[in-house]
């Protein structure tokens, strides 16, 4: 997911280097009638932009996941949540 959100970001022209770009990564494991199941994962990006590039950022975050392959083969069976928390710069 990151790797597609990634190259969208790029298509934009926002550059995402570890120091510019992570993701906090959690899920939550269930009972689900007697078998253990991933419920759901939550991912909250970081990245930091010029404040020009903002609202490009949000607009490739809008569209990523609809092409992006890992969360298109999990979607409908594990809850993805994803947020975008973008650090303004200059």
């Amino acid at each position: 997911m990151m790797g597609t959100l990634a190259g969208g970001l790029a298509g934009k022209k926002i550059p995402t280097p570890e120091d510019l770009y992570w993701a906090d990564v959690e899920g939550d494991i269930e009972d689900v009638n007697g078998i253990l199941k991933i419920t759901r994962i939550r991912v909250r990006y970081h990245l930091k932009v010029p404040k020009e590039k903002a609202t490009e950022a949000r607009e490739a975050f809008s569209t990523y996941l609809v092409r992006c392959p890992a969360a298109q083969s999990v979607i409908g069976c594990i809850r993805l949540e994803d947020q975008l928390v973008i650090e303004e710069e200059g």
